[in-house]
């Protein structure tokens, strides 16, 4: 991990300094991702969080798929030690962390503020391109009015004779002259008014409130409120600014735990995992695009959920790799029809087709399928049992040899696929975190792509013997697999790929 103590804000390479959150499990994911659509740079974690260096603009930074937010970093630092005797002096050093480095938090809110406005100007440039006839009209109408004017001006030449007319011609321009002063007021006020509101980000006016996230020993000691006030107080002492717990033209987002203390500021309000275009929400939306990611789909392929529910990873996957082709199926109407609604709110209907079929009755030829994806349903309302093998032979019937199925079990399901009767050997695991004494995780945040590296043991070759003796669907071999969360239950993304020709 990078030094504790950086530059906030901006990275030595002239980039803005960020950091994402992200669902327990996923930091693997955001990392490669922010390296692949970013360049970012500097690219680290801990737990539930991905820091970064990247020079990408908002509209780029928008379109990060496996974060929960983003932010742009302030401070960074290890934990404070917490003791009985010492509450109050931590209160004390968090306060110094405003009052003794105000410059950093200057240098962050310009950036923020930059970052803005300079996403504002564009999304205007990006408006006017947009609108080639409006800015046609708008000409037309100039040089209606400049033809007008020209003509007036023959008529007044040919009628100067007259004093009467000299008078009204005088009177027509002390009017002219008079209206041409009010609109410069006007346009005088009105650039007064965009001028305080570019001021109310760096001066007295700017309004502000503190979002605060206290876990472990430190939460034990103090509320968030207790935080989020001790901060607060130092923030309008330090910088004048007022409190708005409502509409804020900023929010400081803080969290203390044992491992780090991080404090940030929030550069969307909606939150990245929060898609427009997916009307019902069913699987959590970061991991529909994690399993999306991890079945590396190509132009072309052919890609199944045959469990499609409300259709969130058929979703996620045209939205993000458009040029392959996509089925999905089940045997629910209603998760057919809200599939179906969602499809046409992405826009997706003519790419996406929905079959109402069953899983273990697929009607498609053997080893037509180039990948699948699909989440098995688990809890008390779906109980599987021993359906599960019957639903994994008809996968690897439709797959291809050598193609892939990206699967999200619960640890049940993953515990029967991963069992090895003739020696608990663990999978190859990529993203979860082990303690057998056979595998040692090597893990290095700059060099690593979004997975821990395995390295082999002297037990390899027995353990690779294992493998394929376990699997109940014989030609699938496992190829990685992440522990990740749900919220209140954890699951597993696993990868498994077709090495030969089933027989059925």
């Amino acid at each position: 991990m990078a030094a504790a103590r950086q530059d906030p804000g901006s990275g030595p390479d002239g980039g803005v300094r960020f950091f994402c959150t992200a669902g327990r499990g996923l930091e693997p994911f955001l990392m490669q991702e922010v390296r692949a659509r970013l360049a970012a740079t500097q690219v680290e974690y801990i737990s539930g969080k991905v820091f970064f260096t990247t020079s990408s603009d908002l509209n780029m930074l928008k379109k990060l798929k496996s974060a929960e937010r983003l932010f742009l970093l302030i401070k960074k630092q290890s934990p404070f030690t917490v003791s009985s005797a010492r509450k109050g002096k931590i209160l004390n050093e968090i306060q110094k962390l405003i009052n003794d480095d105000p410059g950093s938090w200057l240098d962050t809110i310009s950036i923020w503020k930059n970052l803005l406005e300079l996403d504002t100007k564009k999304e205007k440039l990006s408006q006017r391109a947009s609108n080639p006839l409006k800015r046609k009209m708008g000409e037309n109408e100039i040089i209606a009015k400049k033809l007008k004017v020209e003509e007036m001006q023959k008529i007044e030449t040919t009628h100067k004779e007259c004093q009467l007319e000299k008078q009204i011609e005088e009177n027509a321009l002390e009017q002219r002259d008079s209206f041409t002063g009010q609109e410069t007021l006007q346009e005088e006020g009105c650039q007064n008014d965009v001028g305080k509101a570019v001021d109310a980000h760096n001066q007295d006016d700017l309004t502000f409130r503190v979002s605060c996230r206290c876990s472990g020993t430190i939460g034990k000691a103090f509320t968030a409120q207790e935080i989020g006030r001790v901060i607060g107080i130092a923030l309008m002492k330090q910088f004048g600014w007022k409190t708005d717990l409502r509409t804020p033209n900023l929010e400081i987002f803080v969290h203390l735990n044992d491992i780090y203390f991080v404090v940030g500021i929030p550069v969307f309000r909606i939150p990245l995992a929060s898609r427009t275009y997916i009307k019902t929400a069913g699987l959590r939306s970061t991991i529909a695009w994690a399993m999306a990611s991890l079945a590396k789909i190509k132009p072309g392929a052919f890609v199944l959920d045959p469990m499609c529910g409300l259709g969130t990873i058929l979703l996620e996957a045209a939205k993000e790799w458009p040029s392959a082709y996509y089925m999905g199926a089940d045997v629910s109407d209603s998760q057919l029809l809200g599939a179906c609604d969602n499809l046409k709110a992405a826009g997706l209907k003519d790419k996406i087709e929905l079959l109402k079929v069953s899983v273990i009755e697929l009607p498609l030829p053997s080893d037509s399928v180039d990948i699948i994806i699909s989440d098995i349903p688990f809890g008390k309302k779906f109980k599987l049992g021993k359906d599960i093998k019957s639903i994994l032979q008809e996968m690897e019937r439709v797959l291809h040899v050598g193609g892939t199925i990206v699967l999200l079990l619960n640890e049940d399901h993953h515990r029967l696929l991963k069992d090895c009767r003739e020696g608990n050997s663990p999978l190859s695991s990529k993203g979860s975190h082990t303690h057998e004494p056979e595998i040692k995780k090597c893990l290095n945040p700059e060099e690593n792509t979004g997975t821990s590296e395995m390295v082999p043991s002297s037990h390899e070759t027995s353990n690779n013997t294992c493998l394929n003796k376990m699997s109940p669907f014989g030609s699938l071999v496992p190829v990685e697999y992440y522990k990740v969360s749900l919220g209140k239950t954890e699951a597993f993304i696993c990868k498994y790929k077709k090495s030969h020709s089933s027989g059925l």
